[in-house]
């Protein structure tokens, strides 16, 4: 482990140097990559740094064999040492999973009702507000792209845009099946029914990553459907677009200009489409994702929301999170964080194995 540490720290020293190259200079993106990742190094050289002082902590016991009052302040010394070398070893190993370049890039967070009727519509407005709270919380920026609320209350679906630090990092283990039991307010007999939302975190893509030819696009407007404004239902501002090829199509009614509708619905077009792309590039690379906790499979049932016992289930680690209350208001964050551990060490454990 130690020297495939030592081989990223090498790599550091080499991207240092080529940051020094006057060449590099005139090319402002590749300065801009070869500093983040000089960035993400450098904690992994402080730790380095701190676990060779350790090493020679403990070698020095065996140069003072000779003197027995120096080798008593050694020996001390070297058992503080050894003490921190684990814990040392473990921040390091983080360092060995490869980073998902998406982890840094915004989100589309789409949040849909399943089964269950106008309970699964009242279940995907909460559980889109536990998100948007979370991401408030985070001090994260969120923006609607679309929303269609359900008849009795709750949304059929919705689509939201979200910015921040390291967003599709923690939040990319959501998607898939959510699936709810509780007992419904109209229940008269307190039985207990099942609900599910379907959630996709889709990373925001830029022009770069997915080429969309304008030839491949149908364009419909429409007025926008819901309450408020003068704007609404009389004038087409609302905006449809479909990729023939894939036969993907997004909406977005959420401004009042045409013109911000459509730079919004092609920035969800084209994040779908890379999405696509990345699960198709996994799946021929032989990485089933269905072994791994972020999977992405929306049809797959990841989580139960279990209100009678006061207990939410991750199915993918088999782990119990209790204060539903509390979740559902965004303090969501100990769910997320742990899928992510959990993530890294069975990516961690593979490489290992190697």
């Amino acid at each position: 482990m130690i020297e495939k540490l030592r081989q990223l720290a090498r790599e550091h020293a080499d991207l240092q140097t080529k940051l020094g190259d006057p060449a590099v200079h005139a090319d402002h993106r590749e300065m801009a990559r070869l500093g983040k990742r000089i960035k993400e190094l450098d904690p992994l050289i402080d730790l380095l740094s701190e676990y060779d002082n350790c090493q020679r902590a403990i070698d020095e016991v065996e140069n003072m064999k000779n003197d027995p009052e120096l080798k008593a302040i050694a020996e001390e010394e070297a058992t503080a040492a050894s003490s921190k070398i684990p814990d040392i070893e473990n921040r390091m190993r983080s360092f060995l999973v490869p980073k998902d370049p998406d982890d840094d890039k915004n989100v589309i967070l789409e949040v849909r009702a399943g089964a269950g009727g106008d309970e699964a519509a009242l279940f995907a407005a909460e559980l889109l507000r536990m998100y948007l709270r979370f991401a408030e919380e985070r001090k994260w920026k969120a923006e609607f792209l679309d929303k269609s609320d359900a008849e009795a209350g709750g949304i059929k679906e919705a689509s939201v845009k979200i910015e921040g630090t390291g967003v599709y990092g923690l939040l990319k283990y959501e998607s898939g099946v959510h699936r709810v039991q509780r007992i419904p307010e109209t229940e008269a007999k307190g039985r207990v029914h099942t609900s599910t939302v379907t959630v996709a975190i889709l990373p925001e893509a830029e022009e770069v990553d997915i080429v969309i030819k304008t030839e491949d696009l149908r364009i419909d407007t429409y007025r926008s459907g819901g309450a408020g404004g003068q704007n609404v239902n009389k004038v087409e501002t609302a905006v449809r677009i479909t990729h023939i090829p894939t036969n993907t199509v997004v909406a977005c009614q959420t401004e009042r200009s045409q013109l911000k509708n459509r730079t919004l619905a092609m920035g969800l077009l084209r994040s779908r489409l890379y999405a696509a792309k990345q699960e198709k590039l996994a799946k021929e690379r032989g990485e089933l994702r269905s072994g791994q906790i972020g999977s992405g499979d929306r049809s797959e049932k990841i989580r139960t929301y279990n209100f009678p016992q006061d207990r939410v289930t991750d199915h993918r680690i088999g782990e119990n999170f209790s204060n539903i209350p509390a979740i559902m208001e965004g303090d969501a964050g100990k769910i997320f964080t742990t899928l992510k551990e959990k993530d890294e060490e069975q990516k961690l454990a593979l490489i290992e194995k190697k």
